[in-house]
């Protein structure tokens, strides 16, 4: 199958064609935002092949009366989707199983939704996830998803979570063993300006080849969230909960391999944040980041595709190091600081090498903006965030802010940023690591140079060579498992 085709069916037709299966029976628990995913169903006709039973529990001391008191008493969280899915599903096994668990594959439906309220001044999201069996008897798979809803309506954002439940629970069930197609059929009748989905978690025995941190990355790449993140136990984690109400400290990279100048500019950087007066020391959270353009081989073709191995070669190493990694669509930094801004107001730190600080005043990247640079730096700067340099070494001289020469129209505006302390040189770097060009060391690790170890963390020098990473000729290569 290819695994970019896309369904046609829209979402009556969807609804239909699991109400006349017979082997497919469950549950719908709604909280918010309607009940409009189970209404499809029981307006496409023969809706009472599929559902058991359907309830909502609007009422706080209701829903936590069902389903437990959540810790903060959040009521849209994943530990309530949870919570939920872990009641209706048990209640389906416990009542029906004996009686026609022989032919059906049960499936638990569940969603938490905070669609936009009267006044409309929140911004309206949730979470959604079915539970299902693939044979009768058979052990359960979990998907969860976290979805933001865009439209300025609350009907249209009630509509919008309809059709996304629907094409999730005929996902579960047709397109289970090609999570690609999986994917992109959960925009079938919606578009990118009426939700976006930022989380997805595939679990269970039918998914054990799927790589969940790919998943996140395809969530990107397709365009379904700016943004993906998830943790050194590869675990995908939504945004905001992640790095709410957090200092964030964020380096960038493309990590091909991960060598020892990123670790230096890392840990100097990191410690240079701890030092702000401004800074709570023990509520930061360090982010490495890979932006979609970074994934991409550096060739002729600006059409070049992510390698998919090559994605999870770096991320591998980053997790081993116990990084929490974030996927983003940004290549502008005033982008990612303008994110990252909506979900903490705290102080936050960007590490980069001299060259991006070039890169950040050269005006020809902001021609798109109306404003231009003044605009672009209006977003990165008016936010609490600070820059820290690490120095580059060129022609035998370090370069570092003390040497950057903006163009004249700039430098006061350069020398206004210094002085109030929104860049900042990295001091204490180690000099060694000056003479290290991340392109030279994938090199010699492809043509089997010797030496190149020495350049890189021992741990990552160890997986290179254990796992035949990024060209590194191993003496034999074991056959790897298809990762989806």
């Amino acid at each position: 199958m290819d695994p970019i085709q896309k369904t046609d069916l829209g979402t009556k037709q969807k609804a239909l064609a699991i109400n006349l299966d017979p082997r497919i029976y469950g549950s719908f628990a709604e909280i918010g935002a309607g009940q409009d995913v189970a209404a499809n169903f029981f307006k496409a006709g023969g809706s009472s092949g599929t559902i058991a039973k359907t309830m909502s529990a609007y009422d706080m001391t209701f829903s936590d009366a069902i389903y437990g008191v959540q810790q903060g008493r959040r009521y849209v969280s994943e530990p309530r989707l949870i919570a939920m899915l872990d009641h209706e599903y048990e209640l389906l096994i416990e009542r029906l199983a004996e009686q026609r668990g022989s032919n059906t594959t049960f499936f638990a439906f569940s969603d938490t939704i905070a669609a936009l309220n009267y006044h409309k001044t929140n911004e309206g999201h949730g979470w959604m996830g079915v539970r299902f069996q693939l044979e009768p008897n058979g052990q359960y798979n979990d998907v969860v998803i976290h979805v933001k809803l865009l439209d300025n309506d609350n009907n249209l954002q009630q509509q919008a979570v309809g059709a996304l439940g629907v094409n999730l629970l005929y996902a579960c069930f047709f397109y289970h063993d090609n999570p690609t197609n999986f994917l992109l059929s959960l925009m079938d009748d919606l578009s990118k300006d009426r939700i976006q989905i930022d989380m997805i978690r595939f679990e269970g025995p039918d998914f054990s080849k799927v790589d969940n941190r790919l998943m996140s990355m395809l969530l990107v790449k397709y365009g379904f969230s700016d943004v993906a993140v998830f943790g050194p136990d590869g675990n995908n984690m939504q945004p905001s909960e992640a790095l709410y109400k957090k200092h964030i400290v964020v380096i960038r990279g493309r990590f091909r391999p991960l060598i020892n100048l990123h670790l230096d500019m890392l840990n100097t950087g990191v410690k240079q944040f701890l030092q702000e007066p401004d800074v709570d020391k023990n509520n930061i959270v360090v982010i490495t980041e890979l932006t979609l353009q970074s994934l991409k081989e550096r060739n002729a073709s600006d059409s070049a595709d992510i390698d998919e191995k090559d994605f999870l070669d770096r991320v591998d190493i980053l997790c081993s190091l116990g990084q929490t990694v974030l996927i983003s669509n940004f290549h502008e930094y005033y982008k990612l600081v303008a994110y990252l801004s909506k979900i903490t107001k705290l102080k936050m730190g960007v590490v980069l090498g001299y060259p991006n600080l070039e890169y950040i005043f050269a005006e020809e990247h902001y021609q798109e903006l109306a404003g231009g640079i003044l605009e672009s730096f209006a977003t990165l700067f008016s936010r609490k965030v600070k820059l820290f340099i690490y120095p580059t070494l060129r022609d035998g001289m370090i370069y570092n802010c003390l040497r950057f020469n903006p163009p004249s129209h700039l430098i006061d505006l350069y020398r206004y940023l210094i002085a109030n302390n929104k860049i900042e040189d990295i001091r204490h770097f180690n000099e060694n690591n000056l003479n290290i060009q991340t392109d030279k060391v994938l090199q010699m690790i492809k043509q089997g140079e010797e030496g190149w170890e020495e350049f890189v963390p021992p741990e990552v020098a160890t997986m290179i060579k254990d796992r035949c990473l990024f060209g590194y000729i191993c003496e034999s290569n074991p056959k790897e498992d298809e990762i989806i």
